[in-house]
């Protein structure tokens, strides 16, 4: 009898529980330094790529719903292509890079504080370039990542990232932040193979994937995708269902279904809802990942996400996300831990 060892991924997926905690121990009380760092600023610009972009969406959202302030997405290639020169005094620039090393992103960084911003890095590598490279580091604690799709290094930048929104004056509850860890434990013990597995079959034969969330949820839409997109070279879409209605739903059809992510309460989900109706309705499957019993109602097939409220929704939605795609990897015959084409730490010029 042979039996198949955890892929790497698996195995980190797993480990996601104690690197929250030991992130959480660490920087947790370092909110205060965060805060003193952006005294005064009045808009927060996040530089990333990749998964680390994904989590930046995240960290957008939470600082403009519950800390009253501005946040975008930088374009690094302001920096590093066009080196444009842009006032960013009274701006705090957040440079995330899991390695720390990827050049672009340390470049801009340099270019952000140069041009007048403050700067500080979220980053697994405490010695990095990055981490030297800013005013403050918060360093997460994920240990080392040997699977290339970024799982426990996605999650640990999402909790420093609500270090960052409370030390920014969020009003969240840090308790509520440091139940995460118990909360992921739990579901993994639980175990999801029985909700995973039809959906795993299903997209075993799908053409491409539409994967799609809103607000707070957006971010694990995208960061799903990406994983899809990675470990099962699926033609997977990220997209924001209001964006997702405005044209790109024409995709969705008998061998393009949807994914659909929701918190369970909060603004978006009655269009998720909503949207997981059209998508049947049109003859073509909705999987959901999350939404509550609404949402399952609604959909084809739903995977429970942890009972969150919705801006510590995103930690419930991606791990189900990640287990799905090491599911799916697995099943269509490819080593999640080493994608064709893929390393570690990407550089871009």
């Amino acid at each position: 009898m042979t039996v198949s060892l955890p892929t790497a991924m698996r195995t980190e997926i797993g480990q996601q529980p104690a690197a929250l905690r030991a992130t959480l121990d660490a920087l947790l009380p370092r909110a205060a330094e965060a805060g003193q760092l952006a005294a005064g600023c009045r808009q927060v610009l996040f530089v990333a790529r990749g998964t680390s972009d994904n989590a930046a969406v995240y960290g957008s959202y939470l600082l403009q719903t519950h800390a009253g302030m501005l946040a975008t997405l930088a374009s690094p290639s302001i920096a590093t292509e066009y080196r444009s020169r842009l006032d960013l005094s009274g701006v705090l620039a957040v440079a995330l890079s899991q390695s720390g090393q990827t050049e672009e992103i340390v470049e801009t960084l340099a270019w952000a504080a140069d041009c007048g911003a403050r700067t500080l890095a979220i980053t697994n590598g405490a010695g990095s370039a990055l981490a030297a490279a800013a005013d403050l580091a918060l360093v997460t604690l994920a240990g080392p990542e040997h699977a290339v799709p970024a799982t426990k290094t996605f999650t640990t930048q999402l909790a420093a990232l609500a270090v960052l929104a409370i030390g920014l004056g969020a009003d969240l509850d840090p308790g509520l932040l440091c139940s995460i860890p118990d909360e992921i434990e739990r579901m993994l013990a639980t175990g999801l193979d029985g909700a995973l597995d039809p959906i795993v079959t299903g997209l075993a034969g799908a053409a491409g994937v539409v994967v799609s969330g809103r607000g707070l949820a957006y971010a694990a839409a995208l960061e799903l995708a990406l994983k899809l997109k990675e470990a099962c070279y699926l033609h997977a879409m990220g997209l924001s269902w209001a964006d997702l209605l405005h044209g790109p739903i024409a995709v969705v059809d008998a061998e393009t279904p949807a994914i659909l992510l929701a918190a369970d309460s909060g603004p978006a989900l009655p269009g998720t809802i909503e949207l997981a109706r059209r998508v049947v309705a049109a003859g073509a499957r909705a999987y959901a990942i999350g939404g509550g019993p609404g949402l399952a109602a609604a959909a084809s097939r739903a995977v429970p996400g942890l009972p969150l409220p919705e801006w510590l929704a995103p930690f419930g939605l991606i791990v189900p996300g990640q287990l799905l795609t090491e599911a799916l990897s697995r099943r269509l015959g490819i080593d999640p831990d080493s994608p064709r084409g893929l390393s570690k730490v990407t550089q871009t010029t």
